[in-house]
């Protein structure tokens, strides 16, 4: 797959079957629009392509402050090996004022050369939205292109979007987010050095800077899966400011592995929030975290049976 971070850059002639989208969590919603996206490209020998919206640049002219549920480097990673192209397309200050004809025209017809175009039943485009599938469908013919609407996925009657995926993360329900996502929700980074404490105390952690951009669900310690060296380990993770420890309420997680004896400093690990064991507490000394831990810890081995 081809990864292009400005609309601009594409140059590809190919015909092509194309959706639109911010594509925030690639959760299963969304993974129904790839799937017929790369089923197309396949069976037509054209380019699939995911054009992800990059909100960042309107928010930040608006000052507004990101809380996504993916990085574009995780976007990356998850459509790796399924379509030929993810496109990122900076949503900007112009590109927000163009109109929704000038959208079917510039992009789908100009850019994409698209025969296919595939999207949600509530996909909206154009200046002040004013463009809506049945639009894409009026101009299809114009415009050389056929459309495909795809139903949105529900769970238990509820329609799947990025907004319910993120209250759902914000009541630190890690366990129904996965459900709903497909995957683990994760956060990535690199090890750094931080206290050292837990070596300290017995409990030797991986500490990881939170992202800015990531939403934060609630603070505390959650059963995890942590991705190290291209390989997987059972795990307990707090995330959090370590309030017994420190006062600099820097946010991080922090994470124990169990069966890993390596030297992790200086690497980037994947930290994939299972399912949340208890908020973040201080405690009145060193005595006390060293008893929380170990409490933690064997929470830890009963639920990943690890004995």
């Amino acid at each position: 797959m081809q990864y292009i971070k400005e609309l601009s850059d594409y140059t590809d002639s190919q015909k092509s079957a194309v959706t639109f989208g911010k594509f925030d969590g690639l959760h299963k919603g969304h993974q129904k629009l790839v799937e017929k996206v790369r089923e197309l490209g396949k069976n037509k020998g054209i380019n699939s392509i995911v054009c992800s919206f990059d909100m960042r640049p309107l928010w930040k002219s608006k000052g507004i402050k990101p809380q996504m549920l993916m990085a574009s480097e995780e976007r990356y990673r998850h459509l790796e090996r399924q379509v030929d192209y993810l496109v990122e397309c900076p949503f900007t200050e112009e590109f927000s004022r163009k109109s929704a004809e000038d959208f079917i025209k510039d992009v789908i017809h100009d850019v994409f050369h698209a025969t296919y175009v595939v999207v949600g039943t509530d996909f909206r485009f154009g200046h002040d939205k004013c463009g809506d599938v049945q639009m894409l469908e009026t101009y299809a013919r114009e415009y050389g292109y056929d459309l495909f609407v795809i139903e949105k996925e529900r769970y238990e009657g509820r329609i799947i979007s990025s907004t319910y995926i993120k209250d759902v993360l914000k009541e630190g329900n890690a366990g129904l987010a996965s459900i709903l996502l497909g995957y683990p929700y994760a956060v990535e980074g690199i090890v750094e050095h931080g206290y050292q404490l837990g070596r300290t105390l017995g409990f030797p952690t991986m500490n990881v800077l939170w992202p800015s951009e990531k939403i934060v669900p609630p603070y505390g310690v959650y059963f995890c899966n942590v991705r190290v060296d291209g390989k997987k380990y059972p795990g307990i993770s707090n995330v959090g400011i370590k309030p017994t420890v420190s006062d600099k309420k820097r946010l991080s997680i922090e994470s124990y592995l169990f069966g890993y004896a390596g030297e992790a400093y200086g690497k980037k690990v994947t930290v994939e929030l299972l399912e949340f064991r208890r908020p973040e507490q201080k405690f009145d000394g060193l005595d006390e975290l060293k008893a929380g831990i170990h409490r933690d810890i064997a929470c830890g081995r009963q639920y990943f049976g690890i004995v």
